[in-house]
């Protein structure tokens, strides 16, 4: 991001936090993909990524006072959602829809259709958290010290999940 995008951004932050509601409106543009995709890939839900965004985007109206730029916006949206999918999983409260069965909104970047279909059967078999990292790193392009901030564990273990993961589907797959 340019200076003057961080300095724009910067700006719509801080008029969230003065109660501009269209300020607050124009975060939730931005950013909703980002919570969206996190919670859709985790759970293979729409309705489930959609009501989990809601709630996420209402924790941040709450908390925007704490929120000091938009590169920190960024890491607390991350964090906030993929915590919020994990203690979703916990209270058992949405059911996992096997990924299989669920047509993407974004078109896959395989180019075969029963590849692609084939990958997200096997990731959604994938235990919680190795399902996340896997998110995190592949679809939000993070590294693994980014993601042990996000979900809250060091990074060597990130990258056991993710190893672990990796390592699952290569099996699975062949």
């Amino acid at each position: 991001m340019t200076a003057i995008a961080e300095a724009a951004a910067d700006n719509v932050l801080d008029r969230a936090r003065q109660g501009d509601h269209d300020a607050f409106a124009a975060i939730i543009r931005d950013y909703q993909s980002v919570v969206f995709g996190i919670a859709y890939n985790f759970f293979g839900n729409g309705a489930v990524a959609e009501e989990l965004a809601q709630d996420v985007f209402l924790k941040l109206y709450r908390n925007l006072a704490a929120i000091h730029s938009h590169t920190h916006l960024l890491h607390w949206l991350r964090q906030v959602t993929s915590r919020q999918c994990i203690d979703e999983i916990r209270r058992g409260s949405p059911k996992r829809v096997n990924l299989d069965e669920v047509d993407l909104a974004v078109p896959p970047q395989v180019l075969d259709p029963f590849i692609a279909r084939r990958i997200r059967a096997l990731i959604s078999t994938l235990p919680d958290m190795q399902r996340l990292v896997l998110t995190l790193r592949y679809q939000e392009e993070l590294g693994p010290s980014e993601i042990g901030r996000i979900v809250g564990m060091p990074e060597n273990t990130v990258k056991s999940y993710l190893h672990r993961a990796l390592t699952a589907l290569r099996k699975e797959f062949q």
